[in-house]
């Protein structure tokens, strides 16, 4: 049988085509028909077989007997390439979804289009591991070979684009003879060509940036190539980007067990646990770990987890043999920009573990824009990552964020830019805290590098930056700045009603009850201590300790004169004795309260005062009692309607009615606790507050139902459905699930009064 390049040429002279004419019929390029006709090339696979048979018009004879010198020239040795692969990971772990995706994009490879992935992550996140792991699933798609490239992106003068061509070229098999004759300038043509005509995938791993892999992409073809690089390699077009994250806890410690062992894993599951934590489930760190402990045998798990503890000492410990992984780290950090570079040591700084680009500039004290170009250049490099605005440290980045922070900055400038942040923090947690005081809101001037500028946005940055704040409020005690400590603890009074299971509440005031102690100030003393009553008792549900602060807090108030701090006092202890289920004596503790606060002209105070003391009678089964002080509540609110805030008097009003209409129903007094909703859903709606009409028609609907009200509950109940999202979500599922259960026909309650 003649050999391929031969009998190609043999059948083109039999059609009567020129080299030029065959290009044009089947869509290859001269060069390549050439270069195929004198055996220059390797031999084609079957998808240029078939353009070909196409372009020279064979019948299936001719086209079968083609196809046959193309298989009988290929090298039994395998794949060009394929016996140089790197060698992969056996216990490689996770990665799915990213390894599916990647298939999918396989399988589109071959038409005509050539998919580009660029997998990009911080230092030790297994970029090179997923490129080798994609080599060994798609062997069977890429016929023509799968070929891994190391850019050595990490060297202090990486190779360029002319000398990786090169390496290419060589590793694709393509002659040396052919190489010569084209020379340097030739090469890229045929390199194009190569993915352009044969399946390949080609891994470029470890790039430098983009200028290093843009000439080696191709456009069009048969091949697929994943390029793996620390930056995002933001600047180039059409690929398919691929961030990766850290492992999962699970596949974390499934990775730990599969490099020391199954049953040694297995007995000490919770500290394989423990270290996959302590790693940061960052696959470089898991490794190094793993191999340590693989080959030291003699060493329980727990023990080197013990090791890995010690926070000044964790990078110093992940090490095995030469892998370092503060050296994978180092790479990254050293080529940075020095107003990069000085960012990422200060980041260590932050107390939470994420900041904003304002927090980054009062850090550096770079104005924001410049403190966005260095945040990004981070991100760029993959020393940081990104969640919407907020940019974060990986663990055992921020611990070698610290190392580099003591070798080069000075304690001085550490402890200057810690302060400038701590202030920052805790002065703008002030303004924007006070927009939840009735008497404050907006701040006076505008704060620096934070938009406050209503409510809402200044509810946006207490919870973005809580932790942050939080860990400022814990660093100014310790600096023994008590005073800013209180001020802090005191604005965020208001707001913390409306974040109430952040879950550091009791620890805010815990830590401003001790400042307050430390400046000798028994007012703000008893102030924060009842705001730590109310913490215990409402937010951790601890109210027997809630009791217990309310009753220092009353002491330190008495100790000064303070009458309105001995009233909420009285308050924060009803409320944990009512919940403690000692309903009579939290009513006596409500009526002291009320008392007080009348006396003072803390109306507020007294309306809630009085308010809870109808709640802790009704508990308590006094019912009689209960109504009355639910009316007197009213008739005080009424009274003093012009001395309260809109939202607090429509909250007292509705809220009051609602209780009352709840003792009226215990009583079978329908109509009366009618009355009270009616009035309480049309204050609501007058208002526009749609979460207390709903919760109003609610009630309405339970009323109706006792009184076997069939029609005039349905129609309460459509009054909330109606309201949608906008109704309280409780009141709205309470709703929709006695719609569901009684499907009310056409029209059915609909013209009922409810």
């Amino acid at each position: 049988m003649a050999n391929f390049g031969e009998l190609l040429r043999c059948m083109r002279q039999e059609a009567s085509l020129t080299i030029e004419e065959l290009a044009e019929s089947s869509g290859l390029s001269v060069r390549g028909i050439g270069d195929l006709e004198r055996g220059r090339r390797a031999v084609p696979q079957r998808s240029t077989v078939a353009a070909l048979a196409l372009g020279l018009g064979l019948d299936d004879a001719g086209r079968a007997r083609l196809l046959a010198a193309a298989r009988a020239a290929r090298p039994a040795g395998g794949p060009s390439g394929d016996g140089r692969l790197p060698r992969g990971v056996e216990d490689f772990v996770g990665r799915r979804a990213e390894l599916d995706r990647i298939h999918s994009l396989a399988a589109s490879a071959g038409s005509g289009y050539c998919p580009v992935v660029a997998v990009s992550g911080p230092p030790g996140i297994g970029k090179s591991s997923l490129a080798l792991q994609v080599t060994r699933e798609l062997g069977g798609t890429f016929h023509a070979g799968r070929t891994v490239v190391d850019l050595r992106g990490m060297d202090q003068e990486p190779p360029g684009p002319e000398k990786l061509i090169l390496r290419c070229l060589k590793a694709f098999g393509v002659p040396d003879r052919d190489l010569a004759r084209s020379g340097p300038e030739g090469y890229p043509e045929i390199y194009r060509e190569v993915l352009a005509e044969q399946p390949r995938l080609l891994v470029l791993d470890n790039a430098v940036n983009e200028a290093q892999v843009r000439p080696l992409l191709p456009g069009v073809g048969q091949s697929m190539v994943i390029i793996t690089s620390r930056r995002m390699l933001t600047g180039l077009d059409n690929v398919h980007r691929m961030p990766l994250g850290e492992l999962t806890q699970a596949e974390a410690e499934t990775m730990l067990a599969g490099i020391i062992g199954g049953e040694r894993a297995r007995a000490e599951a919770a500290a394989v646990a423990r270290i996959a934590d302590l790693c940061g489930s960052l696959p470089l760190a898991l490794r190094v770990a793993g191999n340590w402990l693989a080959t030291r045998t003699g060493w329980s798990v727990e023990r080197y987890a013990e090791r890995l503890s010690a926070q000044g000492r964790r990078l110093d410990s992940l090490v095995a043999g030469d892998v370092r992984v503060a050296a994978a780290f180092d790479l990254s950090y050293r080529p940075l920009s020095p107003r990069a570079a000085r960012l990422f040591r200060l980041l260590a700084l932050v107390p939470g573990p994420d900041t904003a680009a304002a927090g980054a500039g009062i850090l550096t004290g770079l104005d924001l824009f410049d403190a966005e170009d260095a945040l990004e250049e981070l991100v760029e490099t993959g020393l940081l990552g990104t969640v919407h605005d907020r940019y974060r440290l990986h663990d055992l980045l921020r611990l070698f964020a610290e190392n580099r922070l003591k070798d080069e900055e000075t304690a001085a400038d550490a402890d200057t830019a810690s302060t400038s942040l701590r202030h920052w923090l805790l002065e703008t947690a002030v303004l924007a805290g006070r927009w939840y005081e009735p008497q404050h809101g907006a701040p006076a001037m505008p704060p620096v590098l934070a938009d406050l500028s209503d409510r809402d946005k200044a509810r946006q940055w207490l919870q973005a930056e809580g932790d942050n704040w939080l860990g400022a409020l814990r660093a100014a005690a310790i600096a023994g700045e008590h005073a800013l400590v209180i001020e802090t603890a005191e604005a965020m009074h208001w707001f913390s009603d409306g974040w109430v299971f952040w879950g550091h509440w009791t620890e805010v005031f815990r830590t401003a009850v001790a400042s307050a102690r430390a400046e000798g100030d028994r007012l703000a003393e008893a102030t924060q201590l009842n705001y730590l009553a109310w913490a215990l008792t409402i937010c951790d549900g601890r109210p027997d300790e809630g009791a217990e602060s309310a009753a220092q807090a009353l002491e330190a108030a008495r100790a000064v004169g303070d009458l309105v701090q001995q009233g909420w006092a009285h308050n924060y202890k009803a409320w944990a004795l009512a919940r403690l289920g000692e309903n009579s004596a939290a009513a006596e503790h409500n009526g002291l309260a009320a008392d007080l606060f009348s006396r003072t002209g803390e109306r507020q105070g007294a309306v809630s005062a009085m308010g809870g003391r109808g709640l802790a009678l009704f508990a308590a089964n006094r019912h009689s009692e209960a109504i009355d002080s639910f009316r007197q509540t009213l008739a005080y609110v009424e009274e003093a309607a012009e001395t309260f805030d809109a939202s607090f008097l429509l909250n007292a009003q509705v809220n009051t009615r609602g209780a009352l209409s709840d003792v009226l129903t215990a009583l079978e007094r329908w109509d009366e606790a009618v009355e009270q909703l009616h009035l309480a859903a049309e204050a609501a709606r007058a208002n526009g507050n749609t979460g207390l009409e709903g919760r109003a028609f609610a009630r309405l609907g339970r009323a109706h139902l006792g009184a076997g009200r069939i029609d005039e509950a349905t129609a309460a109940y459509l009054a909330v459905s109606a309201l949608g999202a906008a109704a309280e979500p409780d009141s709205l599922t309470e709703a929709r699930t006695y719609l569901a259960q009684h499907s009310p026909t056409d029209g059915a309650g609909t013209g009922s009064e409810v």
